[in-house]
């Protein structure tokens, strides 16, 4: 089974090298990994709704509702055995703004599998044939990086020309994060997060954030910006919700709160761009999970209080997937969790549970003349 794996590896990195130099052979290996993508969604190993799958190591649960503010424009995707790797997964979240937004996160949520795995294997062709080997973390790394940066561009060239979409004054955030092995590779473009909670010796949850939110006020995204002619402030009635505005005198397009995106091309003048920071981390075995949620999360929600009621989240996320997702989760140190949804359900459920509790303390009380 190994063999023909690799077997079936080294042919699409062959083809992969000649599509660098032949545009019908890259459209060919496109369709191929599309193809395969597709396949692979016919056969339950990709979803993108609520839910939960296992397999092996990796367990992962997602969870989506809509919140106060009228239409979700959320969209999130798995794939378990990401090109038919045992060993690899891929999750990605995708939050949608501006009239079109919920359809141009779908729109990415169903480019981006066959496009990442197509330009993963050219870049992994193209590695061993400059003679590299994929054995240390270093080149492994370098092929998902060219993968991830080929796949946002395109994905974002794709909402421009794309004739039933409006990606002019609507467009997306797009954050990734690619399991191989004890190897995590995480591409962001926008202000979704990805969270790493890992055990401490004394027993506790530490959180570490492995993305940047890219917000306009940022030192070096507003250097670039200011330097495009873009503006950056927040108004009287959002204070601290900065956004890239136009030059003066240029009204037609309302502020952008992010940094980077896929979509938007108005801004793309003004210091706007879509280009995702990618970065990648090596698993240990105190490391516990990984969430990924919009910023509906962490809005209300710090780092360290979702990795220490991660939990209580899963619990939550139990009762609106209505899978019961909690047994998968707790197995250790390579969970990867798509906990993105609206806030407001998560704290609800959890508050609830807290008053439930509280009350039966307050009663026990009573009875005992406390």
């Amino acid at each position: 089974m190994a063999l023909m794996a690799l077997l079936e590896g080294l042919s699409k990195m062959k083809k992969a090298k000649k599509s660098r130099q032949d545009p019908a052979a890259e459209e060919a290996g496109w369709e191929a990994a599309d193809a395969m993508a597709r396949e692979a969604r016919k056969n339950g190993m990709v979803f993108s709704s609520n839910g939960a799958v296992c397999s092996g190591n990796n367990r992962v649960a997602a969870c989506s509702r809509r919140g106060g503010k009228g239409i979700n424009q959320d969209s999130l995707v798995v794939w378990q055995d990401f090109g038919s790797q045992e060993d690899t997964i891929f999750c990605g979240v995708f939050d949608g703004h501006g009239p079109w937004g919920h359809i141009v996160s779908k729109r990415i949520r169903k480019c981006i599998l066959g496009l990442s795995l197509c330009h993963w294997q050219q870049a992994v062709g193209l590695s061993l044939a400059q003679g590299s080997k994929l054995v240390s973390h270093v080149p492994r790394f370098d092929a998902w990086k060219q993968s991830c940066l080929r796949t946002y561009a395109a994905i974002d060239q794709e909402l421009k020309v794309h004739p039933g979409i409006d990606a002019f004054c609507s467009g997306s955030t797009a954050l990734t994060v690619i399991k191989q092995g004890d190897a995590l590779v995480i591409a962001n473009v926008g202000d979704s997060r990805a969270v790493l909670a890992t055990a401490s010796d004394d027993g506790c949850v530490v959180a570490t954030q492995l993305t940047v939110d890219f917000k306009p006020n940022l030192p070096q995204e507003a250097e670039r910006i200011l330097k495009s002619r873009g503006r950056v402030f927040s108004m009287a009635d959002e204070p601290g919700v900065y956004r890239i505005w136009t030059p003066k005198g240029n009204s037609y397009t309302p502020g952008l709160a992010v940094s980077r995106a896929l979509g938007d091309h108005c801004m793309r003048d003004f210091g706007l761009i879509s280009v995702p920071e990618v970065s990648h981390r090596t698993i240990t075995k105190l490391d516990q999970f990984v969430i990924l949620a919009t910023d509906g999360v962490w809005d209300v929600m710090s780092n360290e209080e979702a990795a220490e009621r991660y939990e209580e989240m899963v619990e939550a996320m139990t009762k609106v997937a209505e899978h019961d997702v909690r047994s998968l989760l707790s197995l250790g140190c390579k969970n990867v969790v798509g906990a993105r949804r609206t806030a407001w359900r998560i704290l609800s459920l959890i508050k609830q549970k807290e008053k439930s509790k509280g009350n039966k303390v307050n009663a026990k009380r009573s009875r005992s003349g406390l």
